[in-house]
C-alpha cells in the first residue's frame, strides 16, 4: 500500500484541492484528480523527505490558536492601513532575525506563519549565519518583532519540532 500511496495525505489533499478547484463531482474530474493525487504522491518519494516527528501535538493547538488570533488582528491593522485611518506616516522596511530553529519542517511552518500573517513576508533565510530576513509592511519597533518571531512562534515550534 505505501508503494502505491507514499504520502496518503498529500496524495489525498491533492484530491480534494483539485475537486474543490473545478468545482464539480464529475466522473472524470473524479479521475483525472485521482491520477494526479498519484503522481504527485510519487514525486515526494524522489524528494527524499526526512521524517517528521511532531514532539507535543497540544504545543502545535497552542500555536494554531496563537497564529489565528495574529492573522486576524493582522487583517484589521493592515485593513486600517488600507481604508486610511491613522494618517501617521507608514514605514516599512526589512527585519533581520537569529534563528535556533534548524528543523526543516518547523522553519517551512515558521515561513507560512509569516507569509499567511497580512503585513508581513519571508524575504530570505542564510541557513549557514541562521538569520532570516522578513518585510514588515508597517515598522515601527524592530526589536518588537525580533521578540514576537522568537517568543512567539520560534519557541513553540522548537518544542514542537526540536
Amino acid at each position: 500500500m505505501t508503494r502505491l500511496l507514499p504520502f496518503p495525505f498529500v496524495s489525498f489533499g491533492l484530491l480534494v484541492l483539485w475537486m474543490l478547484l473545478n468545482q464539480t463531482a464529475s466522473l472524470g474530474q473524479l479521475l483525472i484528480g485521482c491520477v494526479i493525487a498519484l503522481v504527485g504522491g510519487w514525486i515526494l518519494t524522489t524528494l527524499q523527505l526526512p521524517r517528521a516527528h511532531v514532539r507535543r501535538p497540544s504545543t502545535l493547538l497552542r500555536l494554531l490558536g496563537l497564529v489565528s488570533m495574529d492573522i486576524i488582528r493582522s487583517n484589521i491593522a493592515v485593513g486600517r492601513i488600507i481604508v486610511g485611518f491613522g494618517r501617521r506616516q507608514r514605514t516599512s522596511g526589512f527585519v533581520t532575525i537569529p534563528l535556533d530553529i534548524r528543523n526543516p519542517y518547523g522553519l517551512a511552518l515558521l515561513a507560512c506563519i509569516i507569509t499567511s500573517t497580512p503585513g508581513t513576508l519571508w524575504v530570505n533565510f542564510d541557513a549557514q549565519k541562521r538569520l532570516l530576513m522578513i518585510h514588515v509592511l508597517d515598522l515601527i519597533d524592530e526589536g518588537e518583532w525580533i521578540r514576537t518571531i522568537k517568543g512567539r512562534y520560534e519557541r513553540h515550534l522548537l518544542e514542537i519540532f526540536e
